[in-house]
């Protein structure tokens, strides 16, 4: 069964803000959404810096006594899935919920549950430890609570591919629209990570930037300055859609799924392989249909790295060749930060609302260009392009990567 997938909802929750013109308007504008870390005294790591969503009130998208209950990870995921939803003009009917999934992937889920029961324990003894404390570190949370809050009685699953999650959730989702398991799915990823435990693992790692008196500049991928990623929370959710379906309710088509790329670097379970992006792409485009020189922009994994940006570069050239100089290349998470398991889904969100609004993201911060980082990466400033084929990568500690490819919509 040959279904076309069309993306019809949208729902943003980023360091930028919360909501999709909120988000959508700093990365148009080239904002940065990272700040000194408020959620807690930040002193004592190396790390003082992260994305933080800001003005996020939970009790707007969920009953209180839900939000009292449920991690930020979860919260996240349901604010953004009623965003989409309202953002498509879906109606959940009775007819519909059976044909309606969720795939929402988390990296590492409720870690500020962990983090905070350890410490109750510690402290009170295992007599304190909440009752909610298992359904809260569960990845596959998010997925449930939002098929229960939405009626959503399809497939219900959950991808826990490190920051691959949310890129693999939304291939897995329209799969299962492509196959006739459902006629829309809710898909992206979600994620709150800005706790010490999590900041001071990656601090061991040597993995996050520790530029800590500029955290608006400390994100600069491809940047022969960048010292690591940084650390940020939120989620992103597309709505994802048979095209017919789509098309009968008079829906607003922002692009087309054409298909996804998947691989296994076999090779170190952080450092990337060379081989495994680029037989990722190759397979996206394969599946998409697609020839190299079709492809109009790639929103990249682009974490600024010093491993992840000079292999993701030379990968696109092996890809690309000769094309590789010609096509934009952009990396969201210049302004967002790295919402790990979530990013995914929030860039092919990005990746959508740029086909859609004929908009190339711009990469910030790229003052200093790192040797071998050649290629054209929207410095600074957003452009206005027509985008008829763009594809989104998306990597992940594992060796785990997925390349999600997307077409502006022709009826």
């Amino acid at each position: 069964m040959n279904r076309r997938v069309v993306v019809t909802g949208i729902g943003l929750v980023t360091p930028l803000g919360v909501g999709n013109d909120a988000t959508w308007d700093g990365i148009c504008n080239g904002r940065s959404g990272v700040t000194r870390i408020s959620k807690f005294d930040p002193s004592i790591l190396k790390t003082q810096i992260a994305g933080q969503v800001p003005g996020f009130n939970p009790t707007d998208f969920m009953d209180p006594k839900d939000a009292r209950r449920s991690d930020h990870f979860i919260k996240f995921a349901c604010a953004a899935s009623k965003i989409a939803l309202a953002d498509s003009g879906l109606e959940v009917t009775d007819e519909l919920s059976t044909r309606l999934g969720t795939i929402i992937g988390s990296g590492i889920g409720g870690m500020d549950t962990y983090y905070n029961t350890v410490l109750t324990m510690e402290k009170k003894g295992p007599l304190r430890v909440s009752p909610f404390f298992v359904p809260n570190i569960v990845c596959n949370m998010a997925s449930g609570y939002v098929s229960i809050f939405l009626n959503a009685r399809g497939p219900n699953s959950c991808t826990t591919t490190a920051c691959a999650a949310g890129a693999h959730g939304v291939a897995y989702a329209a799969y299962s629209i492509q196959i006739g398991d459902a006629d829309a799915m809710i898909a992206g990823g979600t994620e709150a990570p800005v706790n010490a435990m999590t900041i001071a693992g990656f601090n061991t790692m040597r993995a996050i930037s520790t530029s800590n008196d500029i955290p608006e500049k400390a994100s600069r991928p491809f940047d022969k300055e960048r010292d690591g990623f940084i650390i940020a929370e939120g989620s992103g959710i597309v709505i994802l859609e048979e095209l017919e379906h789509a098309k009968k309710r008079g829906a607003r088509i922002y692009a087309e799924y054409l298909g996804s790329g998947m691989s296994g670097d076999a090779y170190h379970i952080t450092s990337p392989s060379l081989d495994g992006p680029q037989r990722c792409m190759e397979a996206a485009l394969r599946n998409s249909k697609l020839n190299p020189s079709d492809v109009d922009y790639i929103n990249a994994h682009g974490t600024s790295t010093q491993q992840n940006d000079i292999n993701e570069t030379n990968a696109i050239k092996q890809v690309f060749n000769g094309h590789s100089m010609k096509i934009p290349v952009s990396s969201t998470k210049s302004m967002t930060g790295h919402l790990l398991g979530a990013a995914g889904g929030i860039e092919a969100g990005f990746t959508s609302l740029a086909i859609y609004h004929g908009i190339l993201p711009p990469t910030i911060n790229l003052d200093n260009p790192d040797e071998g980082c050649d290629l054209d990466y929207v410095a600074h400033e957003a452009r206005e392009k027509n985008i008829k084929y763009a594809i989104s990568n998306s990597f992940g500690f594992g060796g785990t990567n997925v390349t999600l490819g997307f077409k502006k919509f022709e009826s």
